[in-house]
């Protein structure tokens, strides 16, 4: 499918593995906590969770592997874990900054899906300097249920006042590309390190894929009819 980013009124962006480089620490946040209950990572892990809210992946853990403390105390935990990594160590993904502000001349709305949690990605916003990009950010927990679900995706068009057809979705993981798509949305694939033993799945099912924002500057650059001053 070849998107027309003409009729594009709003970008709709995933956070972890789409905008930022982050995907990596949870990997690691997984193994400390499950370590620390002596508990080994299964292999089969991200893809179980793939998708899923904060709060529908505390519940997986809370289950799977019988722990005893309570879903608040879970996400207590992993949000004290992962706010210092957010706040010194995660980095935008390449081109990132200069897309959005490519998208903001072009009077273009903004906003985020993200599965995170709201502490979170808010701090990670604020320590990238990007959070005056987005008129909205909204979390998997606002919504009936996670990726792959559209719910999440449809709750961000309403915010932002557009139909789903006038929106583009950017996403790293199969669940969020599937999302996307069953809101009635065009999606195009990021690469990501994380995912990349995925990669031929989520160019089967997205629109498009990119190897970074660069490429993607690119191509809105030469897909869009530019305004003369």
């Amino acid at each position: 499918m070849n998107i027309n980013f003409n009729l594009v009124k709003a970008v709709l962006f995933d956070f972890d593995g789409t905008l930022a480089d982050s995907m990596w620490m949870w990997d690691d946040i997984d193994i400390e906590y499950l370590g620390s209950r002596g508990i080994a990572l299964p292999d089969t892990l991200q893809k179980e969770i793939e998708g899923m809210s904060f709060s529908e992946t505390a519940i997986y853990f809370k289950e799977t592997f019988h722990l005893d403390d309570s879903l608040e105390e879970i996400k207590a935990d992993w949000n004290r874990m992962a706010m210092d990594k957010y706040i010194h160590e995660v980095p935008l993904k390449t081109g990132v900054l200069e897309f959005l502000q490519l998208l903001k001349s072009d009077g273009i709305r903004m906003g985020i899906a993200t599965s995170n949690s709201r502490e979170l990605v808010d701090a990670a916003l604020k320590s990238l300097a990007i959070q005056d990009f987005f008129q909205t950010v909204t979390i998997g927990c606002e919504v009936a249920a996670g990726k792959p679900s559209p719910d999440i995706y449809l709750k961000v068009a309403e915010r932002l006042q557009v139909r789903p057809e006038e929106c583009l979705v950017f996403e790293d993981v199969p669940a969020g590309i599937l999302a996307g798509k069953r809101a009635g949305m065009p999606v195009i694939a990021v690469q990501d390190n994380f995912s990349d033993s995925m990669t031929e799945e989520k160019k089967e099912l997205a629109d498009m894929y990119i190897n970074d924002y660069n490429e993607m500057i690119r191509l809105w650059k030469g897909g869009r009819t530019r305004r003369k001053q």
